[in-house]
């Protein structure tokens, strides 16, 4: 049996004491489940990183030149993933998928199992009124035009990598 996760079991007073080892017998099946089946569990995540792997490149590299090195470093990235990602998921998903499918028995109320709650975001706007109306115009045009040449920059450099890389592809392969 493996270390329990952070995930304290937490039922509510409702829960009779053969709901509650109903729970964690759930539990203990599914860990088990996990132990067994570790080559399944390798292959989905495999799958689910290939996948993934390419889509967060594609969304996030506006660059097509670049986007062929990058997935070359994803796929040489993969093992390490596995590593790390299979450790996680045969920590936390027998929990997860246990908390998920009693709750999906709550029948409109409560749920079953409680998650710890999270702290509300609070979104914090900076206010107009912070600044002195005479320095406002002023900042936000030195602001405006420190982005514009920072942009300047990421652009020649992204252009500089790209011909790098072509010319040292091109003597790599002679």
């Amino acid at each position: 049996m493996q270390n329990r996760p952070p995930y304290p079991l937490q039922p509510l007073a409702t829960l009779t004491q053969t709901e509650t080892e109903r729970v964690e017998e759930v539990l203990r099946l599914l860990e088990n489940l996990f132990q067994r089946e570790k080559a399944t569990a390798q292959s989905v995540l495999d799958c689910l990183y290939d996948v993934g792997a390419v889509r967060l490149i594609d969304q996030k590299v506006p660059i097509s030149a670049l986007r062929w090195p990058l997935k070359g470093v994803a796929r040489l990235s993969k093992p390490i993933f596995r590593i790390f990602a299979l450790r996680w998921m045969m920590q936390n998903c027998p929990w997860l998928i246990t908390r998920w499918m009693f709750n999906l028995l709550r029948f409109d109320g409560p749920p079953l199992i409680e998650t710890e709650e999270v702290a509300p975001v609070i979104d914090v706007a900076p206010t107009p009124a912070a600044l002195p109306p005479r320095l406002e115009a002023p900042l936000l045009e030195r602001q405006a035009a420190e982005i514009n040449a920072l942009r300047g920059r990421v652009s020649w450099l992204t252009a500089t990598v790209v011909v790098l890389l072509i010319l040292g592809g091109m003597n790599w392969m002679s």
